[in-house]
């Protein structure tokens, strides 16, 4: 979701038609859309599952009704082209699209595509990714049509204070800040592992901490700062952070290479997850933009030796940064805006930059 906003920040200038925004009746992107003054169309979704559960019963109807929905939005609106985010909410506009004639544009976010972007890829006439290397991971077919143009990141993400960031939180200017976020659910087993180890961290460092509104505890440790999310506040305190350990979802740490911003992750296991965390992170690793602690590993006697082995050698940190810009794209969104207004106007999909 945020990704796509991006880009419709990005779009604002460059197309002066309507825009609807197409998405799940459920969560908050209703609202977040609403913000910005853009219409919404609310359509059923069903979870694409590759594993055999009763579920995919039900969730079939929802596709199929999701489809039909879609198709009564896109006849009523007629749209010029179509951008696919991703995700499964997007698979009944693509193929609605797609049986009506209208050009779609799609973009996956992590290294390895998802279902819903394998599906979507077929029926679009480009295929927008944020690491160059995720065209390997597609049929030969699809490749021509894929374009690497990184992940869109906010422009309120890029315009963070570290001045600011430090006295929202009270730490004192030359200590190093320590920035903690389990995502904006909050993570259990980030959340435990912080808690065992922050006798050790906070004698060294300031820890900011984003716990998730179900996981919050107040607390009067000093040197330590806990939230139960950050909204305004997290580009100022990304700005000010010395070393970030959070998740490895994609939007997450293209965030973090658009600013430079050195990495301690953990992804989410394969058993929670389709294994995408575990493919970003060791990505970043690779590239040397980022460290990967698997949770298999994750004691809080390993993350406080990692953690502070890690601030005290500078010159690997100041690299780990370097290499994260490199992977930045913090102009994504509008290239991709860009791409979509010049496929709204008539003038095909080429990258303009």
């Amino acid at each position: 979701m945020f990704p796509a906003l991006a880009v419709l920040d990005e779009l604002g200038p460059l197309w002066d038609g309507r825009v609807i925004w197409i998405g799940s009746t459920r969560g908050i992107e209703r609202q977040l859309v609403g913000l910005r003054g853009v219409a919404f169309a609310g359509i059923p979704a069903g979870k694409l599952r590759r594993y055999l559960s009763l579920r995919n019963l039900v969730d079939l109807v929802r596709i199929g009704i999701g489809l039909l929905a879609a198709l009564f939005v896109l006849l009523r609106e007629k749209p010029r082209v179509l951008f696919s985010k991703g995700g499964y909410v997007s698979v009944p506009p693509v193929l609605a699209a797609r049986l009506l004639g209208i050009p779609v544009l799609t973009h996956e976010s992590d290294l390895v595509p998802g279902l819903a972007t394998r599906i979507n890829s077929r029926f679009a006439e480009k295929v927008l990714v944020s690491f160059a290397e995720s065209a390997r991971y597609l049929p030969a077919h699809i490749r021509p049509k894929v374009l690497h143009t990184g992940n869109p990141v906010r422009a309120e993400v890029l315009g963070g204070s570290a001045r600011e960031g430090r006295r929202l939180v009270g730490c004192e200017a030359g200590r190093p800040l320590l920035l903690v976020l389990g995502g904006s659910l909050g993570s259990r087993f980030i959340n435990r592992l912080i808690a065992q180890a922050l006798p050790e961290l906070t004698v060294r460092l300031f820890v900011v901490h984003q716990m998730g509104a179900a996981n919050f505890r107040s607390s009067t440790t000093s040197s330590y700062h806990a939230a139960a999310f950050f909204g305004e506040e997290l580009p100022h305190l990304l700005a000010a952070a010395t070393l970030v350990i959070c998740r490895s979802g994609a939007n997450t740490i293209w965030e973090l290479a658009a600013l430079g911003k050195p990495s301690l992750l953990i992804p989410l296991t394969r058993a929670a997850s389709r294994g995408d965390q575990i493919e970003n992170a060791r990505y970043f690793e690779g590239q040397g933009a980022a460290v990967v602690l698997e949770e298999s590993q994750a004691s809080p006697r390993c993350l406080v030796d990692t953690v502070l082995h890690l601030i005290d050698d500078e010159r690997t940190l100041e690299e780990m940064s370097r290499r994260a810009s490199r992977l930045g794209s913090p102009d994504s969104a509008r290239r991709i805006a860009r791409l979509v207004a010049g496929r709204s106007q008539g003038s095909g999909v080429r990258d303009p930059v």
